[in-house]
């Protein structure tokens, strides 16, 4: 990949450098894949098989697809993560938001990383 990176000094003398918008987002996007098969090559993150693939494409969030990946039913997540069951359902079906806080507790219960179960929205 060849990158148009301007190098300058700032003001205030930190050594800076600039890339174009596109270059900036395919380095982003080459850093996330590296990141993400460190983390399978790493035994973190499970591989998917086809089927499995398809799943989680079909299903209406991260979140619903990897309870249901781990054999877990939202009432043992819930309790786990100690949100309301309810609750559970609507983030899963994107009806809700759910705090940073509400997140961590949900991958810590999922034993994954919180990225992996928050939808790209």
């Amino acid at each position: 990949m060849i990158m148009n990176v301007r190098y300058f000094t700032s003001p205030e003398g930190e050594e800076m450098a600039v890339l174009p918008k596109a270059e900036f987002e395919a380095l982003s996007e080459m850093v996330d894949h590296a990141s993400a098969l460190s983390e399978y090559r790493s035994g973190k993150l499970p591989g998917l098989t086809p089927d499995e693939t398809r799943a989680f494409i079909e299903a209406p969030s991260p979140l619903a697809f990897w309870r249901r990946y781990r054999g877990l039913t939202q009432i043992a997540v819930s309790q786990a993560a100690g949100v309301a069951q309810n609750y559970l359902s609507e983030l899963e079906n994107g009806r809700r938001a759910g705090s940073v806080e509400v997140w961590l507790r949900l991958s810590r219960a999922l034993d994954l990383p919180v990225e992996q179960i928050v939808g790209a929205d």
